[in-house]
């Protein structure tokens, strides 16, 4: 059964939504991130710290997209924006999914990305296991 990962936009949060294009956005600049640190370290980090190319599918355009593997220890992730509607407010989120087939390796690096995104938008993060963390002041 796939399971998913949730990053919420609650009050608190550094941004309220997210479209497709600022989530690939924010993705590509977590890999250059890591490719100027594994310059630092003279290390091919950003190929070992993000192994994985974005890929889109039609059936897909505008809703999610893909994160194929290109290092055999992984396979891919499933990325993805909604927004639910809890009585009157609505709530946007970001959804990692990760597939049946799915490796421990992915696990791994979805766990790692959401934590990023989530500290980085200051959001409530639901992870692959069902617990939460919270990044968003409250009080």
């Amino acid at each position: 059964m796939a399971q998913s990962a949730y990053i919420k936009f609650v009050e608190g949060s550094g941004v309220s939504s997210l479209t497709l294009d600022e989530l690939k956005a924010q993705l590509e600049h977590y890999r250059e991130q890591l490719a100027l640190t594994g310059k630092q370290l003279n290390w091919e980090y950003d190929e070992a710290g993000f192994p994985y190319e974005i890929q889109t599918k039609p059936e897909g355009e505008g809703k999610w997209f893909y994160l194929k593997a290109t290092s055999p220890r992984y396979k891919y992730i499933v990325a993805g924006v909604g927004s639910e509607t809890s009585g009157e407010t609505q709530r946007h989120y970001v959804q990692f999914v990760l597939p049946e087939d799915a490796t421990h390796g992915d696990k791994a690096k979805g766990n790692e990305f959401c934590k990023y995104l989530a500290k980085l938008w200051k959001a409530e993060l639901h992870l692959f296991n069902g617990r939460t963390m919270y990044f968003n002041p409250r009080k």
